[in-house]
C-alpha cells in the first residue's frame, strides 16, 4: 500500500493505530493538520496564540500547510490535550505544561513552579540553557515534541472574596489554583481546586470556591472575576514566568521535510514572542479599568509569601529523594535561576526598581 495515501485518507489517527510510520511530507505537499487548546476562544491571548502559529505556517508555506485550531472541548477536554497528542488523536497542541503535573511533576518545568523563572529566564534557559534539550528528553517518553510557544509573564494573585491579612487566612480557603501552587499551599491550609480556565467565574460565583487565580488584568477583565470578588493580590509567585507550550505528535513531526519542521520552529518562536508583546501592551489599560471599577489590589503578606517559599523549597527537596526525572532537571533549572538573578538583581531589577518610582 501507497504510505502517502494511507496518510491521506486514513488520517494520523489511522495511521499511528496501524503502525504505519509516516513517509517524509516534502514541502510541496500539501498537509492539514489539527490543534488543539487548552483555552477558550473567548481568551484572545491563551488561545490566540494557535490562530498566531496557525497564520504564520501557513503564510511561510504559501498556503500549502494548514493548521485548524480548536478551542477547548471541542475536540477533547482542556486537560485531555497531552494524553491526545501522544496516542494521536490530534497531531498538535497547545497547553500549559503543569497542567500535568499530577502524571508526573516533572511537567511542570516546562511551564512554570513556585518561585521559578521569570519569563526572560525562562526563555534564556529553554534557548540557550539546557531547557529544551533536558524536556524534550523528558517529553519523548510521551511520544511528543515540544517547543516554548507563549509566555504571560509574571502573574498576578487572584480574586478572593475576602482579605488575606495573614498566613492565617488561608486555612481552609477554597483555592482554584494552577499546577504546583496548590501543592505548595496544601501544607499552608488551603484546599486547591484545579479547574479549566472557562469553568472559573461560575464556581466563584456559586461559592464552590473561596477564591481564584488565573492570568493577570487582561484576561481577568474579560472573565468578570471582579464581579463576583473584590480583592486582586499579587504577585502570583507561583508564577513568575509561566510558560506556553506546543506539543507535537513525535511520528507525525517525524514525518515532515526538514522545511517544514524549521517552519513550525521558527512560527512558534515568533508566537511565543507575540504572546509576551500583548500582554505587556494590554495589562495596563485592564489594570486602569479594574481599579475605577472598584477593586482592591493588596500585596501579598510576607508571611504568606516567607510560608509559601519555605514550603515550595520542602517539596522540591522531597522530589530531588523520589523523583530522579525531576532531580535530573530541577538541578540545571535552579543552577541557572541563581545566577540569573543574581544577574537581574545588578541590572534589571535595579532598572525597574528606579524607574517605577518616577513619575514620567
Amino acid at each position: 500500500m501507497d504510505r502517502r495515501s494511507v496518510i491521506k485518507n486514513a488520517g494520523l489517527a489511522g495511521v499511528l493505530a496501524a503502525g504505519a510510520a509516516p513517509a517524509i511530507v516534502h514541502s510541496q505537499t500539501a498537509i492539514r493538520w489539527r490543534i488543539a487548546s487548552s483555552f477558550p476562544k473567548s481568551l484572545d491571548t491563551l488561545f490566540g496564540v494557535c490562530d498566531v502559529f496557525a497564520k504564520k505556517v501557513s503564510e511561510m508555506t504559501g498556503g500549502k500547510f494548514t493548521i485548524t485550531t480548536h478551542a477547548a472541548g471541542e475536540l477533547m477536554p482542556a486537560f485531555g490535550v497531552l494524553d491526545g497528542v501522544s496516542n494521536g488523536t490530534v497531531e498538535m497542541a497547545n497547553t500549559a505544561s503543569y497542567y500535568f503535573f499530577g502524571k508526573d511533576p516533572t511537567y511542570a518545568l516546562d511551564c512554570a513552579i513556585p518561585f521559578g523563572l521569570n519569563a526572560r529566564l525562562m526563555t534564556a534557559w529553554m534557548y540557550q540553557g539546557n531547557g529544551l534539550k533536558l524536556t524534550r528528553e523528558h517529553f519523548a517518553k510521551s511520544g511528543i515534541v515540544n517547543f516554548p510557544m507563549g509566555n504571560t509573564g509574571v502573574q498576578m494573585g487572584g480574586w478572593y472574596r475576602k482579605e488575606i491579612k495573614s498566613v492565617e487566612d488561608l486555612k481552609g480557603l477554597k483555592f482554584r489554583v494552577g499546577g504546583f501552587g496548590g501543592k505548595v499551599l496544601a501544607p499552608l491550609g488551603v484546599v486547591p481546586q484545579n479547574i479549566p480556565g472557562g469553568e472559573i467565574y461560575q464556581s466563584l460565583e456559586k461559592g464552590t470556591i473561596d477564591a481564584a487565580e488565573w492570568v493577570g488584568p487582561y484576561d481577568d477583565l474579560k472573565l468578570g472575576f471582579n464581579k463576583v470578588a473584590p480583592h486582586y493580590y499579587y504577585p502570583g509567585w507561583w508564577e513568575g514566568g509561566p510558560q506556553l507550550s506546543l506539543y507535537v505528535n513525535q511520528k507525525a513531526y517525524n514525518g515532515l521535510s526538514s522545511e517544514y519542521k524549521a517552519i513550525i520552529e521558527n512560527a512558534a518562536a515568533f508566537a511565543h514572542t507575540d504572546m509576551m508583546a500583548r500582554y505587556d501592551a494590554w495589562n495596563p489599560g485592564a489594570l486602569k479599568t479594574l481599579v475605577s471599577s472598584g477593586v482592591k489590589l493588596h500585596r501579598f503578606p510576607k508571611d504568606v509569601m516567607d510560608a509559601a517559599f519555605k514550603s515550595a523549597m520542602t517539596v522540591y527537596a522531597e522530589l530531588n529523594d523520589t523523583n530522579p526525572a525531576w532531580k535530573k532537571i530541577y538541578e540545571d533549572y535552579s543552577n541557572f535561576r541563581r545566577d540569573g538573578n543574581l544577574w537581574f538583581r545588578f541590572a534589571e531589577a535595579s532598572f525597574d526598581d528606579f524607574m517605577q518610582a518616577q513619575k514620567l
